[in-house]
């Protein structure tokens, strides 16, 4: 089970990190790399999830609703990127309520949800169910069936622990090296293997050129294997 997922889309993240962009709303990773991406996948006629944050509904609703009318799926991943172990209860539920409205005023429903840091409590599962969202995406190993279903991630299927200085400390403690070839290979490691295969990549990150040739290397071969959007995977697990 090959589910292919993309994180983070437009300013969102880096806002959150303490930066203040010139002009709102004119973001490379959805004036630039999203066009070339959507086609990218059309190619290979894939059909993936997009989990990005509130914040785009406002700033990009059109990228949205051209990313739903492709066949692909658009989920969560808080309003502005906060750090969701760092959120209590109240604002999990306060986040997570503002976002499913801001999605339905542009007819999308989120079915699932990943908490950027991977962290997810059960006061935010229990909003989660209140809210009618059907599986999230924490950091884990195997999908769990439930009310809302887990369909975790593992951090080496991810394409920016493989490249993003911040990771550097998780990969020496694992003993992987730095690269963005290093992600192809653990990709194709864990599709030979079998059973559960959470991939995320991020559109931002194509703007190196290494990271964006290793990430349509994985396209190539996930198209060659089989792959699905992560709802459906969820879906079929419920």
């Amino acid at each position: 089970m090959i589910a292919l997922t993309f994180d983070n889309l437009g300013e969102a993240a880096e806002i959150q990190l303490g930066a203040e962009p010139d002009e709102r709303g004119r973001h490379f990773s959805v004036t630039e790399v999203l066009p070339r991406l959507l086609d990218a996948l059309a190619e290979r006629e894939l059909r993936a999830t997009f989990f990005v944050e509130g914040l785009n509904a406002e700033l990009y609703p059109d990228a949205l609703r051209e990313i739903a009318g492709r066949g692909h799926e658009v989920g969560y991943h808080a309003w502005c990127h906060e750090e969701w172990g760092a959120l209590d209860g109240e604002a999990q539920a306060d986040n997570l309520r503002r976002g499913a409205e801001a999605f339905e005023k542009l007819e999308l429903r989120a079915r699932g949800f990943r908490p950027p840091g991977g962290a997810l409590d059960a006061a935010g599962e229990r909003a989660l169910a209140q809210l009618g969202f059907a599986y999230a995406s924490p950091e884990g190993d195997e999908p769990v069936a439930g009310d809302v279903v887990r369909m975790p991630f593992r951090w080496p299927l991810v394409d920016a622990y493989w490249v993003l200085p911040n990771y550097a400390e998780r990969r020496e403690s694992a003993g992987h090296e730095e690269g963005a070839e290093n992600f192809v290979a653990e990709v194709e490691r864990a599709i030979a293997a079998g059973g559960y295969v959470p991939l995320i990549m991020h559109p931002f990150l194509w703007a190196d050129p290494a990271t964006e040739r290793a990430d349509r290397e994985v396209l190539d071969r996930v198209a060659s294997a089989g792959a699905q959007r992560m709802g459906d995977a969820a879906e079929s697990l419920r």
